[in-house]
């Protein structure tokens, strides 16, 4: 059952995180209008990482996303079947989102926000968007190995709070300009639902490249091997 559990919980922690993050975006339409504004957006996505990432670290790591799997294959944290297990899991539970929220909200607001797909500002070029994506995955994955892989870091026991605030964060700064996904999953979900591929290849390179070279530079420079 153990082999099971892993990739259910992935499939579940994605879902946690692309649910909440579609509805908030949707809700925030000015068809539905809750005013959530990017403030409510931003906190929708953190507090629901935040939850995901304390309810099922035990379970699987609490990748919920491709980037940080790929991250921890680059530093042998996670063998190769596995993590395309974990990545799969991840695509589908995005894409499930993505699916409900479809059914939940209305057509127009659907229509409005593009279901929520993570997207660049008109002026964002693509050398803006493969920067921003690069910097706010880094600085996710530095988060998730400071708190949850480092065990300096885990005895201070604020993992899932401090991963989900760098998600807070990184949508309060860089949500206006990229859309801040740091996911290929959450951007995945929607544009297949969508069928808007848009842009979508640097939604996975960037948040790619940034998660395994914050891996490799926490993993051999800043990771006390004896802890």
């Amino acid at each position: 059952m153990k082999s099971v559990s892993a990739p259910v919980a992935e499939f579940l922690g994605t879902f946690f995180l692309c649910f909440a993050g579609i509805a908030a975006i949707l809700g925030a339409t000015s068809v539905v209008g809750s005013g959530a504004g990017l403030v409510g957006i931003a906190l929708a996505h953190g507090l629901a990482l935040s939850v995901g990432v304390s309810a099922f670290g035990g379970v699987s790591g609490a990748h919920f996303n491709p980037a940080v799997t790929i991250g921890m294959l680059a530093t042998r944290r996670i063998a190769a079947p596995q993590a395309l297990v974990y990545i799969g899991a991840q695509l589908i539970g995005a894409t499930t989102a993505a699916i409900i929220c479809c059914a939940i909200f209305p057509d127009a607001a659907v229509a409005e926000a593009n279901l929520g797909i993570p997207l660049p500002g008109a002026w964002a070029s693509t050398g803006v968007v493969l920067t921003a994506e690069f910097v706010m995955t880094f600085l996710l994955m530095t988060a998730i190995y400071g708190t949850a892989v480092d065990a300096r870091g885990q005895a201070v026991k604020i993992g899932g709070f401090g991963i989900g605030l760098t998600v807070t964060f990184n949508i309060l700064a860089g949500g206006a300009v990229t859309g801040a996904s740091m996911n290929p999953a959450r951007s995945f979900g929607p544009a297949l639902v969508q069928s808007f591929w848009d842009w979508h290849a640097l939604y996975w390179l960037a948040p790619v490249a940034g998660a395994v070279a914050a891996a490799l530079v926490y993993e051999h420079v800043i990771l006390d091997r004896k802890a």
